[in-house]
């Protein structure tokens, strides 16, 4: 058997239903590459090891749950990543897909983590806390619509696709929950500097209250500063608004 560990914020599905559910949000095509992150004790594991053709990894920094996964699946065996996702290297050469019921106390640094592979992660289906998965689905113009909102959806299509009910979890978590689906652009809008324009974002919103000329002030000519733009605030900026204005950063 295995414990649970709340320093890893585990909490694992036990609805089968819903399991399943998840896995069927993942579009496969035959000879496709997946990684699975935080496997814990192979609630979906077990189905995603039953999709003929395609290859299958799956990262696990709890290796209780590494002895337990590979005595329950023996199939599973050589293909865990017994690290922290945040740490690993690339766990394959081309393109892969990644899914999991993400541990929610890294859920944000996970999303982070996918932006630096965009170029080898075309497909990402997860469980997240709602309040995250809302802000990385949220348009502009909603109050959720922030940071993490911005950077993904410059990449990648976002579908909320369903939520979770605390039941179907052991032990049911405190917060609800919610399954996304990104996918990426065929033809991203074209950011000529990739620092310049989080720098901008980042900025943009740490005061997002105000207009963006106060927080803005230091980015951009004095001049540029008087263009109407400015008296918006963050929330009110569409991602190809923020990719415009980075391309007048001083």
């Amino acid at each position: 058997m295995y414990t649970l560990k709340k320093s890893l914020g585990q909490h694992f599905l036990k609805d089968e239903n819903m399991c399943r559910k998840i896995v069927e949000a993942l579009p496969v095509t035959d000879g496709m590459q997946v990684l699975e992150v935080g496997p814990g004790a192979g609630a979906i594991t077990k189905y995603l090891l039953e999709i003929p053709g395609i290859r299958f990894m799956a990262v696990e920094l709890d290796t209780e749950k590494v002895s337990y996964l590979e005595a329950t699946y023996p199939a599973i065996r050589g293909k865990l990543i017994n690290e922290s996702f945040l740490e690993t290297a690339l766990p394959y050469q081309d393109q892969f897909a990644v899914i999991g019921n993400f541990p929610y106390n890294i859920s944000t640094q996970i999303m982070f983590r996918i932006l630096e592979w965009k170029n080898q992660v075309p497909l990402v289906v997860g469980m997240f806390q709602k309040e995250v998965a809302q802000r990385i689905a949220a348009k502009h113009g909603n109050k959720d619509y922030g940071i993490l909102s911005v950077l993904l959806q410059l990449y990648y299509k976002v579908e909320y696709l369903f939520e979770v009910h605390e039941n179907c979890f052991n032990p049911p978590p405190k917060v609800k929950s919610a399954v996304i689906r990104l996918t990426r652009l065929e033809t991203p809008p074209p950011v000529k500097d990739a620092r310049k324009f989080t720098l901008l974002v980042k900025t943009a919103f740490g005061q997002r209250r105000k207009q963006l000329r106060n927080p803005l002030k230091g980015l951009f000519d004095k001049t540029f500063l008087q263009e109407p733009i400015f008296s918006k605030r963050a929330e009110e900026l569409t991602v190809a608004d923020f990719v415009t204005l980075s391309e007048h950063m001083l």
